[in-house]
């Protein structure tokens, strides 16, 4: 129910705001020219390309985790110690013979002193002297049924019969990955939440401006009984073109920005620093999930900035009465 305004209160509103008011017959209600548009378009882009990016490379590092952690599951590691009197190239044939005995198991091989020489290799340097070095070395088991695979039997028998000897099924690491890629999850939660937040706070300050920029017409409008949802409704459609544009510019950049990545790391081969990315991340391109949460949030954008515009207006409207 509208207020009951004096005639001359509404004689003088309506001379204040007739300019615009005729202006309305040739023209929108919330005319491009009272928001600041593309200041608002280039935040939203902004705040889109943020969170875009961050849902990439949280899906880039979630599928890694994923992928390391199924890899080793599948395997288990007998490592054996070098002992005073005791020929390792021994232990090891038996640590395989061992293991291959095994249900559950698909093979089981140890590592070649030049495999062990490169996994060190980041750490001593090439061309490690192996016989000089008190180095453990590896025999890695590979587990084709785990549901029937016993890696506390394995450990107990590598333990009486292999000298030297104790078994890795590499739970802490798995437990480690897990908790590495919540918590990257959580903090990309975190980053998009306040992205987000700022951009509401950004369109409902773009809101008041334009407001305080056609008060007249509003407060005409208003007192003479147009519905708040008209109103609203004129802003809400406004803002929306808005949130279409800004989002999907800030969208596309954030896939551009990690195609250009995935090139650059992928034309690095051979380089130093990129087997390591390539060991830790595979092959650095974006998983399928992470396009359709990206179109996701585009979507989202800019339906959140015309639902923010609009309950701004309300809000602001209601206070009139």
């Amino acid at each position: 129910m509208k207020m009951a305004v004096p005639k001359r209160r509404r004689a003088v509103i309506a001379s204040k705001a007739r300019p615009s008011a005729d202006a309305a017959g040739t023209s929108p209600i919330v005319p491009p020219q009272a928001i600041a548009g593309r200041t608002l378009v280039l935040v939203i882009a902004i705040m889109t390309f943020l969170a875009g990016f961050t849902i990439a490379v949280v899906s880039v590092i979630d599928r890694a985790a994923n992928a390391w952690a199924s890899d080793i599951g599948r395997e288990v590691t007998i490592e054996v110690r070098p002992l005073d009197g005791v020929v390792i190239e021994a232990e090891m044939e038996k640590a395989v013979a061992l293991a291959q005995e095994f249900p559950g198991v698909g093979a089981a091989r140890s590592l070649t002193d030049a495999e062990t020489q490169r996994l060190l290799e980041p750490w001593l340097g090439p061309g490690t002297d192996l016989s000089a070095l008190p180095v453990p070395r590896l025999v890695v088991v590979s587990i084709d049924d785990a549901s029937t695979f016993d890696v506390k039997a394995l450990a107990d028998a590598v333990g009486r019969q292999i000298r030297g000897g104790s078994v890795d099924d590499h739970a802490l690491w798995v437990d480690r990955l897990s908790a590495m890629a919540s918590s990257m999850v959580l903090a990309g939660i975190g980053l998009m939440t306040l992205m987000l937040v700022a951009l509401v706070l950004s369109v409902v300050f773009a809101t008041r401006a334009a407001m305080a920029g056609n008060r007249d017409v509003i407060e005409v409008l208003h007192f003479c009984g147009a519905e708040d949802s008209f109103i609203a409704g004129q802003f809400q459609r406004r803002f929306l073109l808005f949130g279409v544009e800004g989002g999907a510019i800030g969208g596309a950049l954030a896939l551009l920005a990690m195609a250009i990545a995935a090139w650059a790391i992928g034309g690095s081969t051979g380089r130093p620093g990129a087997d390591q990315l390539e060991a830790l991340f595979g092959r650095f391109e974006l998983p399928g999930t992470a396009y359709s949460l990206v179109l996701t949030l585009v979507v989202a954008v800019a339906l959140l900035t015309a639902l923010t515009s609009r309950l701004a207006v309300r809000r602001s409207l209601s206070a009139l009465d």
